[in-house]
């Protein structure tokens, strides 16, 4: 059964499995995440659960956010991020349940998703890698990024032209990544290599759809 989790990126080290093999890890934070409303094929036509994760002040929030959550009890204290993880079933879990590191078993493999790092406004040889022109002997253009179009015809810049402009910060989902470890004292899961985002950056783990 697909299942899910929202965490946060605690960052990278290494741990060595049986046989002395090192291997580079990413340390999520998952959970605690309290379920705040279901989805079933029968009432809503497809299958999810709705989950929370962090703390805000109700101050904060709206009404309308604090109402959703009311079925859970967190009125008082609601979720920073609400997020969805829809389901090949109808959830087996209840509204008020609170999901943590045990959604996930050590060999398990996930599709991890997260927003990459912004970079602001950068040119065209870091954007798209760009060679640039010659730093010698008459070159007059080193990170430029050259001739973008045509005269009269067709007289514009074809839409999707590889230029400078704003780059990262955009959502990223890397697939079958492998569950090293499972830490239940501590609320964290050890998935193996790179995943998108900064440290302290919010995530969704889910089941490998691709695998």
């Amino acid at each position: 059964m697909k299942k899910g989790i929202i965490g946060k990126k605690l960052g990278m080290t290494q741990v060595y499995d049986e046989n002395g093999t090192r291997i580079p890890v990413t340390v999520i934070e998952v959970g605690p995440c309290p379920v705040l409303a279901l989805r079933t094929q029968g009432h809503d036509g497809y299958s999810a659960v709705q989950l929370g994760f962090g703390q805000r002040k109700a101050k904060n929030t709206t009404k309308a956010v604090r109402g959703q959550v009311r079925a859970a009890g967190l009125e008082d204290t609601p979720p920073a991020l609400i997020r969805e993880v829809r389901l090949n079933a109808d959830p087996e879990v209840k509204v008020g349940d609170v999901l943590k590191a045990d959604v996930f078993a050590k060999g398990d493999i996930v599709d991890i998703s997260g927003v990459t790092k912004g970079r602001g406004f950068q040119g065209v040889v870091r954007r798209w890698g760009f060679a640039g022109g010659r730093a010698s002997h008459g070159g007059g253009w080193v990170r430029r990024p050259g001739s973008i179009g045509m005269k009269v015809a067709p007289g514009r810049v074809f839409p999707g032209k590889r230029m400078g402009g704003h780059m990262g910060s955009v959502t990223r989902t890397v697939q079958n990544l492998r569950v090293v470890d499972v830490r239940l004292a501590d609320d964290v899961i050890l998935v193996s290599g790179a995943i998108p985002g900064p440290t302290g950056g919010t995530v969704m783990v889910r089941s490998a759809v691709k695998h």
